[in-house]
């Protein structure tokens, strides 16, 4: 290797043009996923507090949306409902309703964008339990596992049939991605995806997101015996090995920024589609500190998703999509 000053390293950044011919990551809008908030009724955007600049739309508006996101050239869509308290049980049953809010919402999409647009629909139990755990409990409190699994399916049949694109189970019960993929392909819906949420950590970082879907003033206890710990990453790895091995089409790490680690460690072990969330929590700290006059948001926006690109995730989902977007076609 030659050594200054033959090698000025600073050559390659001395003008826009090299920078970007030399750039070695570039984040489009193909690589984002825009996850939106479904609520009742119609003509309804109801902004939500701890995520400024979010809001939960009604099926009208959530079709809006999805156009919109055609426009900007984002691929897809997570959708996750706001159900509404009369219909949240102790046994989640709404989430098998064939005319529940989230299914209305991929008919709606499916019909005015056809195959524009993929949707992405969030299969867990907590929209719809009255106790916010994300599956069936226990007189202890404790969840379930394998009667969980179960709910599990029929809620991901219940969304490949109303055209659901990728089933994204976020629960974190063991086998579910097997219970799923076989359901799915006996019922003929064999080009249905599978984005599990392979490494989902039990993170400070959900708080908002709670708020959103009306689970965090109801949720009794926490998610520890669920979803992983912080400080484990080895176990992670066991975790994707075993949703790969499932069936699932590609995974997600979540939260996004402070596990990149994860996210780099997983892409290097796997070579496989690796997706991360870049959760409630994150898009909240950005907005905090923009409004604190302590950052320009479009350039934290744009830095945030390259090092999720650098780090080897395929996409991010982020609730800064149509921003984000909105500057790469800048």
């Amino acid at each position: 290797m030659t050594t200054y000053p033959m090698t000025r390293l600073r050559r390659t950044r001395a003008t826009a043009w090299s920078r970007a011919m030399h750039r070695e990551v570039l984040v489009t809008p193909a690589d984002l996923i825009w996850p939106l908030f479904v609520t009742e009724g119609e003509g309804v955007e109801d902004p939500i507090l701890s995520l400024p600049g979010v809001s939960r739309w009604s099926v009208d508006g959530i079709v809006a949306r999805a156009k919109e996101a055609v426009a900007l050239g984002i691929p897809c869509l997570a959708l996750f409902p706001n159900t509404q308290p009369d219909r949240r049980s102790e046994d989640g049953k709404e989430a098998l309703n064939p005319d529940n809010l989230m299914c209305r919402a991929i008919k709606a999409i499916k019909q005015a964008c056809g195959d524009d647009i993929g949707v992405l629909t969030d299969v867990a139990l907590d929209p719809y339990t009255s106790h916010g755990q994300d599956g069936l409990i226990d007189a202890d409190g404790y969840v379930l596992n394998d009667q969980t699994v179960e709910m599990l399916v029929g809620q991901s049949l219940n969304q490949a049939a109303a055209g659901a694109d990728i089933i994204a189970p976020s629960d974190m019960m063991d086998g579910r991605i097997g219970a799923i993929r076989e359901a799915l392909e006996g019922a003929g819906h064999i080009n249905v995806q599978i984005m599990s949420y392979a490494a989902k950590y039990a993170s400070a970082f959900y708080g908002p997101f709670r708020d959103a879907v009306g689970s965090r003033g109801l949720l009794k206890g926490n998610k520890k015996t669920y979803q992983m710990d912080p400080g484990n990453a080895e176990e992670a790895l066991r975790e994707v090995e075993m949703d790969l091995a499932e069936g699932a089409d590609s995974v997600m790490v979540k939260p996004g920024l402070p596990y990149l680690d994860i996210a780099c460690r997983v892409k290097e072990a796997f070579g496989v589609p690796v997706f991360a969330y870049q959760v409630s929590g994150e898009y909240a700290m950005i907005e905090a500190a923009v409004a604190a006059g302590a950052a320009d948001r479009d350039a934290m926006v744009l830095e945030t998703l390259v090092a999720f690109k650098r780090a080897g995730c395929s996409g991010v989902l982020t609730y800064h999509a149509a921003h984000a977007a909105r500057l790469m076609g800048a």
